[in-house]
């Protein structure tokens, strides 16, 4: 079966804007981008080449120049394929094998700017931020991926009706409470299963959780087994210790020494920074409540939350508690209810630029208060506190509203849509709708 992912429809515009760029996808290995790309050659293109560079290291020699009407001949000679710009894709997959690839891009996007060229690659990252590699900049486009979104999880269940319908925020204030009880159960589903493609099509093809469930430890072994090739950058045991640890501490400020007294923080920093480079891990960073949010972020003081809250679940072995506990949101204290939302809010955002989310708190004698989560849409700030269990009071969020003048918070819990100003009470399956139309309002 295929899975439908949102990035297609920003790959059809950009296939067809007169200045494009080529395209570098960006995002953590196994989420699906070489097979979106596939996708999206097979069907939007005539002829569609791909050159694996791990596959095939001697598609390396192709690059020893960068004369595009030389590479394009390189080619062919390999490939057997013709190209013909503009009825041509050209993906470069496992690109950061070959910098000169990327490099190439910025004489195609001078020379030859009808031809298509996307790169990926599963760690790409970390040649982008090699010292020695110079980036093509302002020739070159950025989009970023995530893992499958509660949206395209719908998407994939056979539930695309159900999501148009979620994507009408009006909708939202007249779901009746059967619908609402099923989009729970569903969003309880995303909680066990996650947004991992192969996760995601093996439960809709067969249904059965047992094989979803060892697919995400198949995952999790392929993201250990990557430390291999980090380890001239930091050592094996670092990165081992974050990947154990984080999963435990979601919501939770990160503090190094509480991983290990016996290690020096500053390996342990320079182990996340590479997990956050591979797309394993995200930093939620503290900030005030002024814009913009990211100048006003103290880069030190940070949450860290998972690639998926599937794997998060495999990680902590907590697939039965969200299975059988009638609210599952309050499952291992809430933190995977914190960990739904932050991923969401990463995936809606614009894929254009890497996304950021972030948090605030206010840490002063006798008079503290924090909000899980601050994301900011062109200029308005959007605080919002996630509710697991019973719902409570929300004296941090309005604490926050009164502070800094700004007239809406959001809730975001089981319960159903409703607003009562300054707050508006969002089910955990808005989120979407939420965002998007904020998006196109602001």
């Amino acid at each position: 079966m295929d899975i439908k992912r949102d990035i297609y429809t920003r790959l059809l515009s950009w296939k067809n804007d007169t200045n494009k760029r080529p395209v570098l996808l960006r995002g953590a290995r196994q989420i699906g981008k070489t097979y979106v790309i596939s996708s999206f050659g097979n069907t939007e293109f005539s002829s569609f080449i791909t050159l694996n560079f791990e596959r095939n290291p001697e598609y390396k020699e192709i690059f020893s120049s960068f004369v595009p009407s030389e590479i394009i001949e390189r080619i062919s000679l390999f490939t057997g394929k013709w190209v013909v710009p503009g009825n041509t894709l050209l993906f470069f997959d496992e690109i950061q094998e070959c910098p000169n690839a990327i490099a190439a891009m910025r004489y195609f996007f001078e020379e030859m700017p009808n031809l298509h060229i996307i790169g990926a690659g599963s760690l790409l990252e970390f040649m982008l931020q090699s010292a020695n590699f110079k980036m093509p900049v302002g020739r070159i486009q950025y989009l970023f991926m995530q893992p499958l979104s509660f949206g395209e999880f719908l998407d994939a269940l056979g539930e695309e009706n159900l999501r148009i319908y979620l994507l009408d925020f009006e909708n939202l204030a007249k779901i009746p409470v059967s619908i609402h009880q099923k989009l729970n159960e569903l969003v309880r589903k995303y909680f066990l299963l996650g947004g991992m493609p192969a996760v995601v099509k093996e439960y809709a093809k067969t249904g059965n959780v047992l094989k979803c469930f060892a697919l995400q430890r198949s995952v999790i072994d392929t993201y250990t087994d990557d430390f291999a090739k980090y380890s001239g950058i930091s050592k094996h045991i670092y990165l081992q210790k974050l990947m154990e640890s984080v999963p435990r501490i979601i919501g939770q400020k990160l503090v190094y020494s509480n991983i290990d007294q016996t290690v020096k923080s500053r390996e342990l920093k320079e182990a996340f920074e590479l997990l956050e480079k591979a797309g394993v891990l995200h930093a939620v960073s503290r900030t005030n409540g002024n814009l913009p949010l990211i100048a006003n972020a103290k880069e030190d003081y940070f949450k860290p939350i998972f690639l998926d809250i599937g794997l998060l679940h495999a990680m902590v072995g907590i697939h039965t508690d969200t299975a059988t506990t009638a609210d599952f949101s309050a499952v291992f204290k809430g933190a995977v209810s914190e960990q739904f939302v932050g991923q969401e809010l990463l995936a809606y955002q614009l894929p254009v630029t890497k996304p950021r989310i972030f948090y605030w708190v206010r840490d002063e004698r006798n008079s503290t208060a924090e909000i899980d989560y601050l994301i900011q849409i062109k200029s308005e700030i959007l605080p919002i506190e996630v509710k697991s269990g019973a719902t409570g009071r929300l004296k941090s969020l309005n604490m926050f509203l009164d502070s800094y003048k700004i007239a809406q918070g959001y809730k975001v819990s089981l319960a159903p849509f409703q607003s009562e100003p300054p707050i508006i009470s969002l089910p955990f399956y808005a989120l979407e709708s939420f965002i998007k139309r904020l998006q196109t309002d602001f």
